[in-house]
């Protein structure tokens, strides 16, 4: 089996993902996927970077060879992995760039996204330490988004945001590490409590 294969099937499993459920994600065939499963054919650019959205993982993990293929192609975009996000920095001008990533999303091509590193154990399991979460910058937000928060000056945090007439309530998936936290409309605004990104993907290094 080469390498693609071995990858593939590693992000598969890891995934919880089988054959006909990545097929039915990617509109790749289930014939196609078995022989990328067996060795005997390698994604092309296009399948490439489907696999890769549907499994969350960066198309580089799957195969490496391709980054320089991924580069010249006019649909995909590099966007700043941000190594952290602190109190009082405006969203469109968020810096401490560690890396870059490739996306595909075109609304990237106007600076709009970055990405994120999880730390911390209190949105396990869904995202666990060193996930990369993508970010659209904005302020604003539907109640049950999972969003980039900044509270009374610390550093940014990966919650999910609950609202209502109230205030609002940062919600981590693991309650044992981060019990439910309520804010009231006057704490929101004296604090601050601020939303400076909504989390549109998530991808796993394995």
């Amino acid at each position: 089996m080469n390498n693609f294969a071995d990858k593939l099937k590693e992000a598969m499993e890891r995934a919880g993902i089988n054959a006909t459920e990545l097929s039915a994600k990617t509109g790749i065939s289930n014939s196609a996927i078995s022989r990328y499963l067996s060795g005997n054919y390698i994604a092309k650019q296009k399948n490439l970077l489907k696999l890769s959205m549907a499994l969350h993982v960066d198309p580089t993990f799957l195969f490496p060879d391709s980054v320089k293929e991924l580069d010249n192609k006019v649909n995909v975009y590099r966007i700043p992995v941000v190594g952290k996000v602190v109190a009082g920095t405006p969203i469109d001008a968020i810096e401490n760039i560690t890396d870059y990533i490739r996306v595909t999303n075109p609304s990237a091509a106007d600076g709009s996204y970055y990405a994120l590193h999880i730390t911390g154990a209190s949105m396990e399991p869904e995202m666990r330490e060193g996930d990369l979460v993508i970010v659209h910058k904005q302020d604003y937000f539907d109640s049950g988004d999972i969003c980039i928060v900044l509270v009374n000056g610390n550093e940014a945090t990966v919650k999910k945001v609950q609202k209502n007439e109230s205030g609002i309530t940062l919600i981590g998936f693991n309650p044992v590490v981060y019990p439910p936290h309520f804010y009231n409309a006057h704490e929101v605004e004296s604090l601050p409590v601020r939303i400076i990104g909504k989390v549109e993907e998530i991808r796993r290094k394995y």
